[in-house]
């Protein structure tokens, strides 16, 4: 892999060990020479995993929609800065620019995210390793909501295989590295009915 797609919390958490997860995962990245892609934001988990990547003297693209410059405060010291329309367009150039995507901690707008990107691959528009970096415990209730979910036959469980998590971040990206997606496509078939 040589690009990956970091979504996160433009906020800082409130353990100390979100932030510090964060960089540690930028600086990563950088030291194994893989291009960052972020949402271009200097503050929270955000601008933690971009300073740590440059830091480390990494690669760092941020990709910000023009109406959340103020809000989110963009980075000055990218690689490059991408200024795009909508969160729509967000998330497309992002995945343009990637070659697997993992969430850290984050609300709303990092789990939209991340549930497209996995719906994009349940659906087969893309082929790419996803994963949670599940730090601090931080995602085991969603991990236990999607064994739920197939437990309930709603989701096959070659889906829910599809988001890989670890708790650390070497562990995630050799996950990543030795991911194989899966042929099964997401719709019944007639002889299911």
């Amino acid at each position: 892999m040589k690009s990956i797609t970091v979504f996160c919390a433009s906020s800082p958490g409130n353990s100390p060990v979100y932030m510090e997860q964060a960089y540690l995962v930028g600086k990563t990245l950088a030291q194994k020479g893989i291009r960052l892609v972020y949402g271009g934001a200097r503050i929270g988990l955000m601008g933690a995993v971009a300073d740590g990547a440059l830091e480390a003297g990494g690669e760092v693209i941020g990709v910000l929609p023009g109406f959340l410059r103020s809000k989110e405060i963009a980075h000055l010291g990218l690689s490059k800065l991408i200024l795009v329309e909508t969160m729509h367009e967000r998330k497309t150039k992002m995945n343009d620019l990637c070659d697997g995507v993992i969430a850290l901690p984050g609300g709303y707008g990092t789990l939209e995210e991340l549930f497209e990107m996995v719906t994009w691959a349940q659906l087969g528009l893309h082929r790419k390793p996803i994963a949670v970096l599940n730090v601090n415990g931080y995602y085991d209730e969603l991990i236990k909501l999607l064994q739920g979910m197939t437990g309930e036959g709603l989701l096959k469980a070659e889906n829910q295989r599809m988001l890989l998590a670890g708790t650390e971040i070497n562990g995630v990206l050799e996950q990543m590295e030795a991911y194989i997606p899966p042929l099964v496509g997401k719709w019944i078939t007639e002889d299911e009915v």
